[in-house]
């Protein structure tokens, strides 16, 4: 046998064996291919978040925080609605919501309502904040508009 051919028959045998430790779990010196765990498969522990939270606030066309409005969260996947009422200070939570999941939301005052937003599952983000505008005078220009009439 010439010396190419034992080399190459050399080479042949070696990444066989590699091959062989690789793939049923057997250590090599030194580790190969994932590190000798005897799998490329990914790690489970490495997954994303499992629930994430929508927050915000409501505000009026002049910034100011709109206090007991009414915000609507709709599931695209299921077309659920979930609400929740603006604190004092205009702030709102959604919790518990799937990362997987597009999420249209928009919210509701004396009979206005802000322009719809989305939360999309491709926003990665476990706690996003948004937050939401309605074109409506913030509470005290409107008092003095109702004194008015």
């Amino acid at each position: 046998m010439a010396w190419r051919e034992k080399l190459v028959l050399g080479g042949l045998l070696l990444s066989a064996g590699a091959l062989y430790a690789w793939q049923y779990g057997q250590p090599s010196s030194p580790p190969l291919f994932g590190g000798g765990k005897g799998t490329t498969a990914p790690e489970r522990n490495k997954k994303g978040p499992q629930s994430r939270t929508l927050t915000g606030t409501v505000f009026s066309q002049d910034d100011a925080p709109l206090a007991h409005a009414v915000v609507y969260l709709k599931n695209l996947k299921t077309l659920t609605i979930k609400t929740y009422i603006a604190g004092p200070d205009g702030t709102y939570q959604f919790n518990a919501l799937s990362p997987n999941i597009d999420y249209e939301f928009y919210a509701e005052l004396d009979g206005k309502k802000s322009s719809t937003k989305t939360l999309s599952s491709f926003d990665s983000r476990p706690k996003a904040t948004i937050n939401i505008r309605i074109d409506i005078p913030k509470p005290a220009e409107q008092s003095k508009q109702a004194e008015q009439k």
